[in-house]
């Protein structure tokens, strides 16, 4: 899935950067106002040659004002291209769950584990550490090399070094080699859970 919306991504990006590109060198070409001699590589009636060629004419602007059907259709239509906008943005920053991981039966076969079984594992064991309140875990990437994200929020005087340590010698080392993974990266934030002021007499 990762890798699909990443192709569209630039495949859109793509497209949209050479129509941008082409349009604007186009008028930049016309508005330079250029001996003839240049444009004798362009194709006959194109639009913009001159400085004074505009890119949609009054005539073509005006066409279908008078109609009823006009502003609505125009209305409908940049709102539809505005939400598209929105939820191609939105997607980018959206992290999709890993549904399944292929782990190694030792058969030649393989097995399918359900991601979130192993991620309430993995946040089970995490919060078992001592110094973790709480563990947020994520697996991300492919079924046959995922990706982990965990978010822990530490008790008051737990040593985040030491938790880090931990976490990635116990509780991610024992689901690698649960799923015969030669490897599981890890992206852990911390944070650190406040507390009052201690009081010293």
């Amino acid at each position: 899935m990762r890798e699909v919306r990443g192709t569209a991504n630039r495949i859109l990006l793509g497209l949209t950067g050479a129509v941008l590109l082409g349009t604007g060198g186009a008028v930049l070409l016309g508005g330079l106002d250029l001996p003839a001699a240049w444009h004798l590589g362009l194709p006959g009636g194109w639009p913009w040659t001159a400085p004074g060629d505009v890119l949609v004419t009054a005539r073509t602007r005006t066409r279908w004002t008078d109609s009823g059907w006009w502003w609505p259709a125009v209305i409908a239509a940049l709102a539809v291209l505005v939400l598209l906008l929105l939820w191609w943005l939105l997607a980018q920053f959206r992290r999709h769950r890993l549904p399944e991981v292929l782990v190694d039966s030792g058969d030649g076969e393989g097995a399918v584990v359900r991601g979130r079984a192993l991620e309430d594992v993995l946040a089970a064991e995490t919060v078992a550490l001592e110094g973790v309140d709480r563990a947020g875990v994520l697996l991300t990437g492919r079924r046959t090399a995922p990706r982990l994200r965990a978010v822990l929020l530490l008790a008051p005087h737990a040593d985040p070094g030491t938790v880090v340590l931990r976490l990635s010698g116990e509780a991610v080392a024992r689901a690698r080699r649960s799923a015969g993974l030669d490897r599981l990266p890890a992206h852990v934030r911390l944070r650190a859970r406040g507390h009052r002021a201690e009081r010293v007499s």
